[in-house]
Order: C-alpha cells, then structure tokens, then sequence
C-alpha cells in the first residue's frame, strides 16, 4: 500500500473536539452521577450520624448544613441521585427493548436530563 491510501490516524484523541451524541452525554453523566454518589457517601454517612446523634450533634449538623459550600455539595448530590434514578429507569426500559430506536432513545435521553434538572431545581429550592 502506498502512503497516500494509508489514513493518517491522530497522535493523541481530543475529546473536546467529539461531538457525542445525547444518549452518550446522559451515559456518561449516569456514570459519573454514580461515582460521585458512591465517593460522597462517607460523607451522608457523617451527616446522618451527626442529625441522630444527640441535640448537641442535631446542633452541629444544622451548623454544617447552613455553610453555603455544603449546600452546594448537597445540591449537587441531589442533582446526581435524580439523574441517576431516572437514567436508570430508561436504563429498565432500554433492557427490555422499549425505546430502543434512535429517535426514542434521543428523546428519552433528553427527557432524562429535562426531568433530573427540573426535580433538582424543584426539591433543591424546596431544601435551600
């Protein structure tokens, strides 16, 4: 073969420049979404120990939970949880072959990120 037929492959993969579609954006947010759930639940361990300890703890907790940076670790705990629950119901479907053309799998993944976003926004305004 000659170099002219031989595609160039690049040196190193730019992920900024893949254009992914939506159901990979919601996949790998589902995952992520898990990690985090998962490397943050020493955390709501804490919390949970620290609301149900004594008043003294249920004090402590409530001056942990006011600082305005664990709100926002909180908040985005909620936004992961919602994801990754409805991302795991089309997950459900998905295994049992409803929604598995490219147009439905479009749109549901769209409508994962709609929902996750909006019950986020409506429960973290609801906590804040």
């Amino acid at each position: 073969m000659t170099e002219a037929t031989i595609r160039k492959r690049p040196k190193h993969l730019a992920l900024w420049q893949i254009h992914f579609p939506v159901p990979a954006i919601m996949s790998i947010a589902h995952r992520i979404s898990g990690a985090g759930l998962f490397l943050l639940l020493p955390f709501l361990i804490y919390l949970l120990g620290k609301s149900l300890g004594s008043p003294e703890s249920f004090a402590e907790f409530k001056a942990c939970i006011a600082h305005p940076l664990v709100k926002l670790v909180l908040l985005g705990l909620l936004w992961a949880y919602m994801h990754h629950f409805c991302a795991g119901i089309r997950y459900l479907f998905l295994d049992i072959d409803k929604g598995v053309d490219l147009a439905c799998a479009r749109k549901t993944a769209i409508a994962v990120f709609a929902v996750s976003l909006t019950l986020t926004a409506v429960i973290g305004v609801k906590l804040w």
